[in-house]
């Protein structure tokens, strides 16, 4: 049989995700690697370790699958036929030396804000910000590689140096993945990875050199890019495989969700609840200049076509109910936030506004801090758990109301996806404030599964986007509930974070 080993390498977690040619799931791994916080606003990874657990769990998949199979691990991968995909947490960077193979640093997370004095500086240059939004379609911001690549640069001992001498490489997560895998034989990244870093040009595809120039970047650490449904050498795993196997197929994880929930057409779009959550929107193959608040980027690259997507991102969502769990101790889990959040009849006036790492789209407001408002002595913490809770639909309202006010762009249902698809009051506040479908699939990793997708073009399985949009299954569909008026809700969402904003 053919199976596509498909990993999701997300902020959290490596994920091996083991599916047939028929996009069917059939086994899954995940090992989670630890977080850094040296300082406020600094989060990091270890890419070495990041690496050993992709391994890992690439075993632990197969050595489950062949448990099944009841047949040794040597028998089942020898009497089946294997490749692999790669999705991937955006904007992460990791810098290594090209000798060693070694990181020179940890690898700086998107959600780190080291770089916003980069961005600050930045932002004063009218032509640069120009650049950046019509090349690259983003805004200034230090969610995006640059101002993190600036910093290793200009901060940690010898990067510089080494740049200069050509001994130097930067990439995202994919890239150094690729790079582990075929042992330092290629060297690339796809285009919706290149498309988060703020000087990849989207209308060229190309390393855009003035934005480099003026950025203080050099061209030479980058590397290569290529189509998603690209072909990216041969690994055997560490050693795992006694005879390599294709890497086929690589995406940013948002940009594979939109794969995997089948977006293929212009107007189609989805919303992936993760650590931080990505509402995108494809709007076809001709890039078009985001609506106020939101940014462009490419949504995939199939079969020698770009394809387009308005994209907003937020930065805390999932993370809100883990810092709930595991820095307040507020609840054991965030599976407890469902049952909490039903047990009382509204939020009581409490809003929980989850700017941990600053305020994403539509914001883009990288200096303002957390914050819990609105309580009172009958606050209890049920409130605030739904509050929590509540902000993750308030925020991707925001964004889908982004998009749609002044672009004519109308959404009568969203695919979503994400653990937190499995929080019935969370999806149904979500159709009631949007007063659209919430449609979810069988599929809960769709983002692996879109990788699973441009694994399977990459290696002509599928020649037509047809033959792969017949195998979605929907699952559960959640319609706006006529009786629930958030309206009021969610004008004091707005009022607090505005008031937020403000202080």
């Amino acid at each position: 049989m053919n199976y596509i080993i498909s990993i999701d390498q997300s902020t959290s977690a490596t994920k091996a995700l083991l599916f047939d040619e028929q996009c069917k799931l059939k086994n899954r791994a995940s090992v989670a690697h630890q977080q850094h916080y040296p300082q406020a606003g600094w989060v990091e990874h270890d890419a070495e370790e990041i690496f050993h657990n992709m391994v890992q769990a690439i075993r632990e998949l197969l050595e489950s699958e062949a448990a099944n199979s009841q047949v040794s691990l040597d028998t089942f991968l020898t009497d089946n036929h294997f490749s692999l995909a790669i999705t991937n947490q955006r904007e992460t960077v990791v810098a290594w030396d090209k000798a060693t193979g070694e990181p020179i640093y940890h690898a700086l997370v998107w959600q780190d804000t080291r770089g916003t004095h980069y961005c600050q500086e930045w932002r004063k240059d009218a032509h640069l910000q120009q650049l950046v939004t019509e090349h690259a379609g983003l805004k200034i911001d230090p969610s995006f590689c640059g101002s993190k690549i600036r910093w290793i640069l200009d901060n940690v001992k010898g990067a510089r140096q080494k740049a200069e001498q050509g001994k130097l490489l930067v990439g995202t997560i994919d890239c150094w993945l690729v790079w582990k895998l075929t042992e330092g034989r290629v060297f690339a990244t796809d285009y919706t990875n290149a498309s988060r870093t703020m000087f990849f040009n989207i209308h060229t595809l190309t390393w855009d050199a003035d934005i480099l120039k003026a950025m203080d970047i050099p061209a030479a650490i980058l590397p290569e890019t290529r189509a998603c449904d690209a072909l990216y050498g041969e690994t055997t795993v560490a050693g795992l495989f006694e005879q390599p196997i294709q890497i086929a197929g690589v995406l940013g994880d948002s940009h594979g969700a939109l794969i995997g929930q089948m977006c293929f057409g212009a107007g189609t779009g989805k919303v992936t609840y993760g650590t931080g959550s990505s509402v995108m929107i494809n709007i076809g193959e001709k890039a078009q200049k985001a609506p106020e608040g939101l940014v462009t980027s490419i949504g995939f690259t199939l079969q020698g076509k770009t394809y387009y997507a308005y994209e907003g991102n937020i930065y805390s969502t999932g993370a809100t109910l883990k810092w709930l769990t595991d820095q307040v101790k507020l609840i054991n889990s965030p599976v407890e936030t469902e049952a909490l959040a039903n047990s009382v009849d509204s939020n009581g006036g409490v809003y929980c506004i989850p700017a941990f790492a600053g305020l994403g789209a539509p914001w883009w407001q990288d200096q303002v801090k957390a914050a819990i408002v609105g309580m009172t002595f009958n606050t209890t913490k049920a409130h605030i758990v739904r509050a929590a809770v509540e902000s993750i639909a308030y925020q991707v309202t925001d964004l889908v109301k982004a998009m749609t006010s002044t672009t004519g762009i109308s959404i009568s249902e969203l695919s979503a996806d994400g653990g937190p698809t499995n929080n019935q009051f969370l999806m149904q506040m979500q159709a009631d404030l949007l007063g659209a479908d919430i449609v979810c699939t069988d599929v809960e990793d769709a983002s692996a599964l879109g990788a699973v997708v441009v694994n399977g073009f990459a290696r002509k399985v599928w020649l037509q986007t047809d033959e792969v949009i017949r195998l979605k299954n929907i699952t559960k569909r959640i319609s706006p509930d006529a009786t629930h008026d958030t309206t009021q809700a969610y004008a004091g969402w707005r009022q607090a974070v505005e008031h937020l904003i403000k202080q």
